[in-house]
């Protein structure tokens, strides 16, 4: 059994953002990863995926963006080099290709962390995994046989080529689905887009990309104690935006072809159902942006910009036989499920998350960094995990410091 003051679970901008205070605070730790630095952005984004916020946001302790253009969109596995650079700029203590068995607590009190490379015995450990696994609706888990598409989900979706032939029925309508559907579109594939609760902004406004108002009005810094409901809050769609300084939203796929379907309702053979929420859905999400450009509005001089005008879709098809719409592929892109199979400590939520308060949970010693609005409305945001990270090390130093003083 291997002893060590502190874990690091995760190579991703979370861990790594750890990793690098841990250093300069000169604390012994280790940063395991199932695969290598940056394992999600290098197999699990599609080819052509940039990330959605500018490159000015790359923001990480010690570490910025330095190339010359600072208001475009990298790709994810330029990204991906990027956190391996950040990495070998402190040396960071990464063991890869290890995966973690079980993390539980030993009769003497102390920590048992067991991966596939040996066993760990740390004081501190900080989970910093990512999003989860993908969340598939139940009956697409399941679908099988000789007239039925293939499911594919959105992190196994690498580019048109890689699907069956004929349309693909898209599930999901936020950021991954819509730019994936906009994609297999532009490819020439029919696409059925079914569309659920989404949250819909313009790439720039008034001359500024999106992220450039939601940071100088201080809503990217808002804590989970400003928002009316934490729950809800944390579970808020992604927002319907591409890596290009354009717009993509569901009014532009319809206008170029895309068909649009209420939200999934389930499969009855080759049959597939959804609801007639489609203009309902829309209308909400239409609503809600502009709440968002008016206050934007309010913090420059309260007048308004001219925007566009809301277009609802018409009503659209509750059914659809997948057979004979000639829908060779389910892609589905309805987000992520908390997933923690090896976490033995009673941390876990109704909800399936790690219960926290600023990435501290019930369990001494044990943390959470880089959650979804673990603290902070960009928690979740490559640049808000240097908050998260900070807490964490800050709190950790403290604990440390009243055991030694004990």
């Amino acid at each position: 059994m291997i002893t060590v003051d502190t874990v690091v679970i995760g190579a991703g901008h979370a861990g790594l953002a750890v990793s690098n205070l841990l250093t300069r605070s000169g604390r012994d730790h280790v940063v395991i990863d199932r695969g290598r630095i940056g394992e999600r952005w290098r197999t699990e984004r599609w080819d052509s995926m940039h990330l959605l916020s500018p490159n000015w946001m790359m923001r990480l302790p010690g570490w910025e963006y330095g190339g010359t253009d600072p208001d475009g969109f990298v790709t994810s596995r330029w990204f991906a080099h990027h956190l391996q650079q950040y990495a070998a700029s402190f040396g960071a203590p990464i063991i890869d290709n290890t995966t973690v068995l079980e993390l539980a607590l030993t009769g003497s009190g102390d920590y048992r962390l067991v991966t596939d490379r040996g066993t760990w015995r740390p004081r501190h450990v900080i989970i910093a995994t990512g999003p989860g696994s993908p969340r598939i609706p139940p009956e697409l888990s399941v679908a099988a046989g000789d007239r039925m598409p293939a499911v594919v989900v959105a992190t196994s979706y690498r580019n048109p080529r890689q699907l069956r032939a004929g349309g693909v029925l898209v599930v999901g309508a936020s950021a991954s689905g819509v730019q994936i559907a906009d994609e297999l579109n532009r490819a020439g594939r029919e696409v059925f887009l079914a569309v659920g609760r989404h949250t819909r902004v313009p790439r720039s406004y008034r001359g500024k990309d999106i992220f450039w108002w939601l940071e100088r009005t201080g809503r990217l810094s808002r804590t989970i104690h400003d928002v009316r409901d934490s729950a809800a809050a944390r579970h808020e769609p992604s927002m319907q935006l591409v890596g290009q300084p354009r717009d993509l939203d569901l009014v532009t796929l319809q206008a170029d072809g895309v068909r649009l379907l209420g939200h999934f309702g389930g499969l009855d053979g080759t049959r597939a159902h959804f609801h007639a929420d489609l203009a309902e859905s829309v209308a909400a999400a239409d609503a809600r942006m502009n709440r968002l450009l008016d206050s934007f509005d309010d913090c420059v001089d309260g007048s308004r910009a001219s925007r566009p005008p809301v277009v609802v879709p018409p009503a659209s098809a509750t059914d659809v036989d997948l057979h004979r719409a000639g829908i060779g592929t389910i892609l589905v892109a309805t987000g992520y499920r908390p997933d923690y199979p090896w976490l033995r400590l009673p941390i876990i939520g109704p909800d399936g998350q790690i219960e926290q308060e600023r990435g501290i949970t019930a369990a001494p010693g044990v943390y959470v960094a880089g959650q979804r609005f673990q603290y902070r409305r960009d928690s979740g945001f490559i640049d808000g995990a240097r908050h998260d990270a900070a807490a964490v090390v800050r709190h950790l130093l403290n604990r440390s410091g009243e055991e030694s003083a004990a």
